[in-house]
């Protein structure tokens, strides 16, 4: 959620604290909301009696058209009724689906980064869990997949990550968790 003022957040949190209202609907149905004047809608009617109270009478939720199933969407106050003409309706409409463009780049590397993230994480703890399957190997005189069952059994019985099991059986030799070096 982002807000041009506090006064917009506040209307903002107010309507996610009733689950429901033009924003919301807009978002999810992918459909401008337009409340021309609050105290004559009907449809969220705990939602306009409670903004009532900061003097807002008219309300105009965008949808921005995202990929997948994020849903968001530009909700727009007035302290007036009919603030909202048609040439300002879309204005706004025309103003979100060029925001969408930015939007889904930024959902998209964001999902790049954490992708990479935890391809990172994964690397690093393939190789401690690597060693500690070598070390079973060489104690047991079992092969790579005896010793990776063992490792997991310990996982699972103790309800700990396999890369801290593999940890302990490092550290039960003397040895730290090696730091595992990658090219960028």
């Amino acid at each position: 959620m982002a807000s041009s003022s506090e006064t917009a957040r506040n209307l903002d949190e107010l309507q996610y604290s009733f689950g429901d209202g033009p924003c919301l609907t807009a978002a999810r149905t992918h459909q401008t909301t337009h409340v021309k004047d609050t105290r004559q809608d009907d449809q969220w009617p705990n939602y306009v009696v409670a903004i009532d109270e900061h003097g807002i009478r008219s309300i105009l939720g965008v949808p921005i058209p995202l990929d997948g199933n994020a849903g968001c969407a530009l909700n727009l106050y007035a302290t007036t009724p009919n603030a909202f003409t048609d040439e300002a309706r879309s204005t706004a409409e025309t103003f979100a689906r060029e925001a969408s463009a930015s939007l889904r780049l930024a959902v998209h590397i964001a999902q790049l980064t954490e992708t990479s993230e935890n391809l990172r994480s994964a690397m690093s703890s393939r190789t401690t869990i690597d060693l500690a399957a070598g070390i079973i190997m060489g104690q047991n005189r079992c092969s790579h997949d005896a010793a990776m069952t063992i490792l997991k059994a310990a996982s699972n019985a103790r309800n700990i990550k396999l890369r801290d099991v593999a940890a302990q059986v490092l550290a039960s030799v003397g040895q730290q968790a090696p730091e595992t070096h990658f090219d960028n």
